[in-house]
């Protein structure tokens, strides 16, 4: 849902956004995300799940929901989920939550506009710098030529290599694999249990 019609740049993107939701700047206009409750879901199990690895191996970082990152002139994404450096994220804390570094790792939990996540967001995310980018497809509604035959939920893990996103792609029962979080047990199917669905 298009909020605004003239083009904003991310500056004005970030004195006019609305305080009611969760919104994007795409292509100078802000834009409402409107996620369903799976969705949210997904991102909260995440959140949660990364905050206690986090905890546990006392590394000095931060993940939310809420983190807004510039990745052009006029395109402002926030993620479902972010992992920030700790250092990055308090060196301003009287500051709205955008970034002007990205974030180590970023995930977008994928809707019915699945292009934005495999296409868009993750060629931004690259240029940007993002360390590791995750794609949860737990609908499997990509297309085939990004999830096989038959199309099952999918985690997509991108990882940064010498300026390129190199792919690693699980289901079912394998263990996802992070960089950023390399202690991390998670399977695809604990994520796709969270939704609640069924």
């Amino acid at each position: 849902m298009v909020v605004a019609t003239q083009r904003l740049s991310y500056a004005e993107f970030l004195a006019q956004c609305p305080e009611d939701g969760r919104y994007e700047l795409v292509n100078g206009e802000i834009v409402k995300l409107q996620p369903i409750r799976a969705h949210q879901n997904i991102a909260r199990f995440l959140l949660f799940g990364f905050n206690d690895e986090i905890r546990r191996i006392s590394a000095n970082l931060i993940v939310d929901t809420s983190v807004v990152i510039q990745t052009t002139s006029r395109q402002a994404r926030r993620p479902d989920v972010s992992v920030v450096d700790s250092s990055v994220w308090n060196a301003d804390v009287m500051t709205y939550s955008a970034l002007t570094e990205p974030p180590l790792l970023a995930v977008e939990v994928v809707s019915t506009n699945w292009d934005d996540d495999y296409i868009d967001k993750l060629a931004e995310y690259e240029q940007l710098g993002i360390q590791e980018y995750w794609i949860v497809d737990y609908l499997a509604v990509a297309s085939r030529s990004y999830l096989g035959n038959p199309k099952v939920p999918t985690v997509f893990v991108y990882q940064l290599h010498e300026g390129k996103y190199q792919q690693q792609k699980f289901t079912g029962e394998e263990p996802i694999v992070s960089g950023i979080f390399p202690e991390l047990t998670l399977t695809v199917t604990q994520i796709i249990n969270a939704t609640q669905i069924g």
